[in-house]
C-alpha cells in the first residue's frame, strides 16, 4: 500500500496525464474523420465548399473558425471608388460558416406542408408579434400544416448586440421560431442569410414540401397559398416550382446613391436574370435544395432575389409569375379607393408592405365571416 503515499500518488498522476498526452498526439491525425453520428451529443456537417468538417454540440452551436477579411479583393480595379458597404461586402464575401446561436432542431420532427421562412431583423420584435397572430400562426388549414420559422443574424455591437439577443433568446423560449446566426444582419448580408437556410434545411427538413420565402413587413394570405399548392397536379414538393412576382430583364443598378447599388467588379453584365421579387415567393422543398446545391460553386451576389435566378438559370429551372403576389404594392382601381381594403386582399396572395397595425387590423377584416364584396 506503500504506492499510495502522497508523493507517489502525485507521479502515478503526472505519469498517466503524459500517457494520455502521447495518445491524443499521435491519433489527433484521425479526430477529424472519426464518426461523430453515433453519438447523442454531436452531428457531424461536411462543408464541401471549404473542405472542413463541422461538429455541431448539443447546445447547438456550431464550432467554426472566424472567417477573416480577403483582403486580396482591395487590388481590383477602381477598388478603392466604390461605397463603404460594397467594399465590406466584397471583403467577406467568401464566408459562407457562421456560428448558429439559436436552432430549431425539432422544427420538422412533424409534417410540414407549408414553411414560412420570414426574413426578420434583430429589432423587429413587433413585426414577429403581430405575425404570429395573423397569417404565420401555425395552424392545420385544410387539412395541411402550416409552420413558421424567422432566419436573423444579429444587429448593432457590444451591449446593444447582447440585449437584442437576450430578447430573442426569451422570444424563442416563448415560441421556438427562430433561427439565428452570428453575423451581421445588413441588406447586402440577406443572401447570405438565404442560403444559410437553406444549408440548415438541407440538415433538418428536407421533407418540407412547400416553402413561403417572405420579408416581416408583407400581407400573406397563407390559406390561399395552401389552397393553391394544393390544387397543383404534383403537390408533394417533389417537383420544381417557384413563383411569385417575376421580374424579366431587369436592370442593374449602377447609381452608387441606390441601396441597390452594384458594381461591375460583382456583375459585369448590365441585366439580372429573371428572378422573382425577394418581398414573397413559393416554392417547392425539391427547388430550394437545388439551390442550396447549386449556390455552393456560385460567388455571393448582394441581392439575394438576383442571386435566386442565378442559381435557378444554372440548375436549368425557371421562376414563374402568379398573379397574386403584389410585390410591389396593389394597383388601386380608383385613385380615392382605401389602400387597406380588405376585399382587394381577399383574393391575393402577397401584398407589401405593411406597418404591423394595418396587418393585424387586415387579418381580422379578410377572415371577418360577415365580409361583403363586389364582383
Amino acid at each position: 500500500m506503500r504506492i499510495f503515499r502522497r508523493g507517489n500518488i502525485a507521479a502515478v498522476f503526472v505519469l498517466g496525464a503524459t500517457f494520455l498526452v502521447i495518445y491524443f498526439c499521435q491519433n489527433s491525425a484521425d479526430l477529424t474523420n472519426y464518426n461523430f453520428s453515433s453519438s447523442p451529443l454531436t452531428d457531424v456537417v461536411n462543408n464541401d465548399s471549404q473542405s472542413e468538417t463541422v461538429i455541431k454540440l448539443h447546445t447547438h452551436e456550431f464550432l467554426v473558425p472566424k472567417c477573416e477579411a480577403n483582403k486580396s479583393v482591395a487590388d481590383m480595379k477602381d477598388f478603392s471608388s466604390l461605397p463603404d458597404t460594397i467594399k465590406n461586402f466584397l471583403y467577406y464575401r467568401h464566408c459562407r460558416t457562421f456560428p448558429l446561436l439559436l436552432d430549431l432542431p425539432g422544427k420538422c420532427s412533424k409534417e410540414v406542408f407549408l414553411l414560412l421562412v420570414i426574413k426578420s431583423s434583430p429589432l423587429n420584435y413587433d413585426r414577429r408579434e403581430v405575425l404570429r397572430k395573423t397569417w404565420a400562426k401555425e395552424r392545420l388549414h385544410n387539412g395541411a400544416w402550416i409552420r413558421r420559422i424567422f432566419i436573423l443574424g444579429t444587429s448593432d455591437s457590444g451591449y446593444e448586440k447582447k440585449k437584442l439577443n437576450k430578447l430573442l433568446k426569451v422570444e424563442q423560449e416563448d415560441f421556438n421560431d427562430i433561427l439565428q446566426w452570428d453575423f451581421n444582419d445588413t441588406f447586402h448580408n440577406l443572401t447570405l442569410k438565404q442560403m444559410l437556410f437553406y444549408g440548415w434545411m438541407e440538415r433538418n427538413c428536407p421533407n418540407a414540401r412547400f416553402l413561403f420565402n417572405g420579408d416581416d413587413d408583407v400581407f400573406a394570405h397563407t390559406d390561399n397559398m395552401v389552397e393553391y399548392l394544393q390544387n397543383l397536379p404534383d403537390n408533394d414538393g417533389s417537383k420544381h416550382l417557384f413563383t411569385g412576382y417575376l421580374f424579366l430583364n431587369e436592370k442593374v443598378v449602377r447609381w452608387k446613391g441606390s441601396k441597390y447599388f452594384i458594381p461591375v467588379q460583382i456583375q459585369e453584365s448590365n441585366t439580372y436574370l429573371p428572378y422573382c421579387g425577394g418581398g414573397g415567393y413559393l416554392l417547392s422543398g425539391y427547388t430550394a435544395l437545388v439551390i442550396y446545391r447549386m449556390s455552393q460553386s456560385i460567388p455571393i451576389h448582394p441581392i439575394d432575389d438576383a442571386y435566386m435566378g442565378i442559381c435557378l438559370s444554372k440548375a436549368g429551372l425557371s421562376p414563374s409569375s402568379h398573379i397574386g403576389v403584389k410585390t410591389l404594392g396593389l394597383n388601386i382601381p380608383s385613385k380615392g379607393a382605401d389602400n387597406l381594403e380588405p376585399c382587394y386582399l381577399r383574393d391575393l396572395l402577397l401584398v407589401h408592405r405593411f406597418l404591423p397595425a394595418d396587418m393585424y387590423l387586415m387579418w381580422r377584416e379578410v377572415h371577418n365571416p360577415h365580409l361583403k364584396c363586389n364582383p
